[in-house]
């Protein structure tokens, strides 16, 4: 089983992920804004588990 450390690290990581693809998209004239909405709401969701996880930690 991962440590929260780790497994927070790594939601980190794919949230950076997330963050070029999201940039490259806009960048790029041939992605819809639907596929934008997605990965940002993927973006959302990874900072959401991030912040729980974190408070989850700090009052055990």
């Amino acid at each position: 089983m991962m440590s929260l450390t780790s497994h927070l690290e790594e939601l980190k990581r794919k949230h950076g992920d997330l963050e070029r693809e999201i940039d490259q998209a806009q960048a790029s004239p041939s992605v819809d804004d639907l596929q934008i909405l997605k990965l940002k709401r993927r973006k959302l969701a990874l900072k959401d588990e991030i912040t729980k996880l974190k408070v989850a930690h700090t009052t055990h």
